[in-house]
């Protein structure tokens, strides 16, 4: 294929995957936009105030960071496994693999549509935040880096759920028992300097925390770790996912029958 060709064929499947989640919009935007609005108007409202500050800042505006890379994470996820799943349930998969159109412009088009999902989100839920606190970001560069990364590589982890699923009931089990535990562990809601020394030793081995900090530090300038080093770690992660992916997809892996 020329590179026009490829082109279309990229922008094709992109298309398709934004309008898919913007055509049912009550279901795909809407939900997540509330539920983290139900977290500002509780930490932000009730709570907060009693819990008081936390590295410098008031608890609310220590815990926004932390909401908007859950609702980015969540949902770059969910956009891929849904999509890339209902297309090898229905078998059109098959004929998407036959077609002389390369496998790395297939995966790109659904990870691109998968980010394009979770920053949408992640831009209504920043939104939202405006009314409960004040916003700044103090490393644009850092910011924007991260939270792109972040929902690349979620959307990457997506798509190889996807293609081992074998039901719909195996594309709920990595977000409810993998993903959930990790992303609410992932000092989301605090910062682990409130922990026992073993324990921080422990949340450390969770990679959603290095992105929460780096996303953190880039709006407020604090973080728990080093961000140099979460950097290093998640494009490491977004480099084997997206090679991996390839490697699925070029062996046809769980697709064909």
């Amino acid at each position: 294929m020329s590179f026009q060709e490829q082109w279309i064929a990229f922008t094709t499947i992109v298309v398709k995957e934004v309008r898919r989640f913007t055509r049912i919009w009550l279901q795909t935007l809407l939900p997540p936009a509330i539920t983290i609005g139900l977290y500002f108007v509780i930490f932000g409202t009730l709570i907060g105030p009693r819990i008081g500050e936390m590295s410098g800042f008031s608890y609310i505006e220590f815990v926004v960071p932390g909401l908007i890379m859950m609702s980015v994470i969540t949902n770059s996820y969910s956009n891929v496994v849904s999509s890339f799943y209902g297309t090898k349930f229905q078998r059109s998969v098959e004929e998407l693999l036959v077609s002389p159109v390369p496998n790395y412009i297939i995966l790109t088009g659904y990870v691109i549509g998968g980010v394009a999902r979770g920053l949408a989100v992640g831009l209504i839920v920043t939104c939202l935040s405006l009314f409960f606190t004040d916003l700044q970001v103090s490393h644009v560069v850092i910011t924007v880096a991260i939270v792109f990364l972040t929902a690349v590589l979620f959307s990457l982890a997506g798509f190889i759920n996807a293609v081992y699923a074998n039901s719909f009931d195996d594309i709920s089990i990595v977000p409810t028992f993998v993903l959930t535990p990790l992303t609410y562990l992932g000092g989301v809601f605090y910062s682990i300097s409130m922990l026992p020394e073993f324990w921080q030793g422990v949340s450390q081995a969770n990679p959603i925390l290095y992105m929460v900090n780096t996303f953190r530090y880039g709006l407020l300038g604090v973080s728990d770790i080093n961000v140099a080093w979460a950097f290093t770690m998640v494009i490491g992660f977004c480099i084997l996912s997206y090679s991996y992916s390839l490697y699925l997809l070029g062996h046809a892996k769980k697709l064909r029958n």
